[in-house]
């Protein structure tokens, strides 16, 4: 077998860039895409203050996040271990970018040149490719260089035609690439001769890129932690790129489907236990199938090659943004079809369905592996619970104002405070399971920003409101009605926020940098990270 890795030599690169300029020459990329760039890192306080430069891209993991979560099978894993995306067939969902921990895939939504609209260059317009506007790209390892060579009797990363063009252009030759699996090969002997890491090793994506530091010190790793700790004492990095950062492509449209496809489930399940109770509601029926429908209509609306959005399905052993679909496929029309018919078997089956989406929309963002506020696991009952409490909240409204539904009132006001104390009770659970696990400093603060909101208005008025029109009869309907929009609108608030400002993605962290010549290593840094282990983070 054979395995293609990548080593970066720390201690021998010199931040030139030039592997950064092979690569957009052989690539022919857009100016604002970088498929490997080198990172310039500066830590510490005078005196201690260490200097590295660090190459990045994608890492081509033996267990891609990106891989599991295409829902179009456009991301694959070739038998030699190299990562390819197949631009025909990517519908650009931007999943894979949010599933990345390394921030090594892009997406461009339209041509881009060096010198702006109408001043395209002659080598631009000769190589410019079309099949990659709005859909995902990354390195490729220079897969075509690589089967080239093999198919010529050449060796890739010791013959210059079969190797990397970054490889290739790196002058003080920081950047190695050959067969992990060859015990003999350039890279095997590397990583013998020499200490190493991989960048977010601790996520289990086993990368298949290597860092070397030849003088760094022993790994110190905590007594209750597998990942070397951050230093107690906050560094500040004097560079950009290397702190967390926002996503950019999951915006207001991604998040009106979480608001809208959470609240359609919840109240559809409302609506059924109305069907078993006091006969079936059509009305509630069809207004949980449009809230639903209209938050799938905007991912559609979100994504980089509409047209294709078909090939959501094709996916569904191992993507639940496909498992979403396949859901949805199955819920409208039996939903419909239990509207139409009446019959209750129909309308509880659906009402699994539409639970079973929301489930599904809790385990998209728990496999976004690459922004730490969405993959830990307590998000996905804390997006359940938000779902099922938007739910109850709308279906107290509805029992206020249809008069065939007024029987649940008083089930659906306890229903929407009890859900609202569950869902306050998740959140908790979520936000301690964060402090534990760490979490980019700017996501924390954005989420404790908003918990007073959630806890005041999606808590606490729910509670007054039910309880005292409970306790005066003459002014219940109008309290209900503060109680359910307050439940309701603090979870969608919530998931809002969640989506369009807590989605910082996982940054870089070096275990070590080097500084060169002492014989010893630098601090770990983990920018803009509070974890565990220091509660001030790099800022």
């Amino acid at each position: 077998m054979t395995r293609w890795a990548m080593i970066a030599d720390l201690e021998r690169c010199v931040g030139c860039q030039t592997c950064t300029a092979a690569c957009k020459h052989a690539n022919a990329t857009s100016p604002a895409v970088q498929w490997r760039k080198v990172l310039d890192v500066e830590a510490g306080s005078y005196p201690d203050v260490s200097r590295s430069y660090v190459p990045v891209g994608c890492q081509h993991c033996e267990d891609p996040p990106c891989m599991h979560v295409c829902p179009s099978t456009a991301t694959r894993k070739r038998a030699d271990g190299i990562v390819t995306i197949d631009y025909d067939v990517c519908i650009g969902c931007a999943y894979c970018d949010v599933a990345c921990p390394y921030q090594a895939r892009f997406k461009v939504d339209a041509a881009d040149f060096a010198y702006g609209p109408g001043r395209q260059m002659q080598n631009e317009a000769e190589r410019e490719d079309p099949a990659r506007i709005g859909v995902a790209q990354k390195c490729t390892f220079c897969s075509d260089r690589i089967d080239f060579g093999l198919e010529n009797g050449l060796t890739p990363g010791v013959d210059p035609r079969a190797t990397p063009a970054c490889a290739n252009a790196c002058i003080a030759s920081a950047l190695q690439f050959g067969d992990l699996d060859d015990p003999s090969s350039n890279v095997s002997m590397l990583l013998k001769q020499h200490k190493h890491f991989r960048m977010h090793e601790e996520i289990g994506t086993g990368p298949g890129f290597y860092y070397l530091y030849e003088h760094a010190g022993a790994l110190i790793v905590d007594g209750d932690r597998d990942e070397p700790p951050v230093p107690t004492t906050p560094s500040r990095l004097r560079s950009r790129g290397v702190e967390p950062w926002h996503q950019k492509h999951w915006d207001w449209k991604a998040a009106g489907n979480f608001l809208t496809g959470g609240i359609g489930p919840g109240l559809f399940a409302g609506a059924a236990v109305a069907a078993v109770t006091v006969g079936p509601p059509a009305l509630l029926g069809l207004l949980a199938m449009a809230l639903i429908g209209v938050g799938l209509l905007l991912v559609v609306m979100k994504i980089g090659r509409p047209l294709r959005a078909y090939s959501v399905l094709r996916q569904p052993q191992r993507s639940w943004m496909s498992r979403e679909a396949w859901v949805a496929m199955a819920f409208f029309p039996v939903a419909l079809a239990a509207v139409w018919t009446e019959n209750i078997a129909l309308w509880l089956v659906a009402a699994v369905l539409a639970l079973t989406f929301l489930l599904c929309q809790g385990m998209i963002l728990r496999e976004a592996k690459g922004i730490p506020a969405w993959r830990e696991a307590r998000i996905v009952p804390l997006i359940v619970a938000t779902g099922l409490t938007e739910g109850a909240g709308a279906l107290l409204v509805a029992c206020l104002l249809l008069p065939a539904l007024a029987p649940l009132t008083l089930g659906a006001a306890i229903a929407t405070v009890a859900l609202a104390a569950v869902r306050a009770a998740a959140w908790f659970a979520y936000r301690r399971a964060l402090a534990r696990s760490g979490a980019p400093a700017k996501a924390l603060a954005a989420l404790d920003g908003y918990r007073p909101w959630l806890l005041v208005g999606g808590l606490v008025v729910p509670a007054v409101g039910v309880i005292s029109g409970l306790l005066i009869h003459s002014l219940a309907a109008p309290l209900f009605i503060v109680a359910s929009v307050a439940a309701a609108a603090a979870g969608l608030a919530f998931k809002f926020l969640l989506i369009t400002r807590a989605g910082y993605n996982q940054g870089f962290a070096l275990p070590h940098t080097p500084v060169r010549g002492t014989g010893r290593a630098g601090p770990a840094v983990k920018p803009g990270w509070t974890s565990a282990v220091t509660s001030a983070g790099l800022q």
